[in-house]
């Protein structure tokens, strides 16, 4: 018996099955950062990348990410998200931003939330990287997720957002 569930008896990869699951609310958390030089790092604070607004288009283009999972993740599910949000706050040495994904739905939203995360810290780079080419994504996760069978998980020594 095979306990992979994006896999069927004989090893093929398929889409889980999620129509007999009841629709329950859902959420998940995720995070990660892009570590920078302090020049970059003034430039976003301040407002002086030449090319606008880091933090609105991270912002922007991380929603949309979001909303495109199931485009970009083989075997995700589209999902009918409800609300997408992603803050950013600014370290030390860095720029974090934090995804959260929900809907009531029959799957979770964890690659939805992850995805998110991803394309915000991407876009950082691709709109400073005039300023700092070897700055680096980090510490991209899950932190917390909420709803469906399992319920509640967040990692460990993680407080809630």
């Amino acid at each position: 018996m095979n306990n992979l569930t994006h896999l069927d008896e004989q090893g093929n990869a398929r889409m889980v099955d999620v129509g007999g699951k009841p629709a329950t609310a859902r959420a998940a958390v995720a995070s990660g950062r892009i570590r920078m030089s302090p020049q970059a790092l003034a430039a976003i604070r301040e407002g002086g990348v030449p090319k606008g607004d880091v933090i609105a288009a991270a912002r922007i283009a991380g929603i949309m990410a979001a909303k495109k999972t199931g485009e970009l993740i083989p075997l995700c599910h589209p999902l009918a998200l409800e609300a997408v949000t992603i803050d950013f706050t600014f370290e030390d040495d860095a720029v974090r931003a934090t995804a959260i994904a929900s809907l009531t739905g029959r799957t979770g939203v964890e690659m939805e939330a992850i995805t998110a995360t991803s394309i915000a810290l991407l876009t950082i780079y691709d709109m400073t990287k005039a300023i700092d080419r070897g700055m680096v994504i980090e510490d991209i996760r899950l932190i917390e997720k909420r709803g469906g069978k399992s319920g509640m998980w967040r990692a460990s020594g993680q407080a809630g957002p």
